[in-house]
């Protein structure tokens, strides 16, 4: 599903992102909520400063935000893992040459945008401005995930994220 958004981001780059887990939803632009099977609730929210993603499935209550965190110094690891609740999640910075950034862009929200799994929003000012979230479809057995694109046109950046929890 893509969605224009009426409100300017508020993270600038890369560096402004936080990843927190177990935080309480917070105010959203834009929620898809998702029922899968097996009894799995995803609930994929745009954030003015990025996303949330809240996970209820049988015994498994999770909430991930990647977001510019107001009282929270800004650290995006790499890899977070947390055996005991089957979480991994990882983060990769890309910096793009020249127009492929905007490539990528619109590629991105042409393969996303009839993807009934998928949530891709656009802030003013820039088409290329997005932050994206989409369900992998073909996770490992026995577990739920998905990926999240945010783009800084104004940086050259765009931040890949994945995450698999196992159930």
């Amino acid at each position: 599903m893509l969605v224009t958004l009426d409100a300017p981001y508020v993270d600038t780059s890369a560096a402004d992102l936080s990843l927190a887990l177990g935080d309480g939803e917070r105010p959203a632009l834009h929620v898809l909520d998702l029922d899968l099977p097996a009894g799995i609730r995803l609930r994929l929210r745009l954030l003015g400063a990025s996303h949330q993603v809240v996970l209820r499935a049988a015994g498994t209550e999770l909430t991930e935000t990647v977001a510019c965190l107001p009282g929270r110094p800004p650290e995006l690891p790499a890899t977070r893992l947390d055996e005991a609740n089957g979480y991994r999640f990882t983060a990769t910075v890309l910096r793009p040459a020249g127009a492929e950034l905007s490539t990528r862009v619109a590629t991105l929200r042409a393969e996303l945008a009839g993807d009934p799994y998928a949530l891709v929003g656009v802030f003013p000012g820039d088409a290329d401005a997005v932050t994206a979230l989409a369900v992998r479809t073909d996770p490992p057995d026995g577990a739920v995930g998905w990926r999240t694109w945010h783009a800084y046109p104004q940086t050259n950046e765009l931040v890949l994220t994945e995450t698999v929890v196992s159930l």
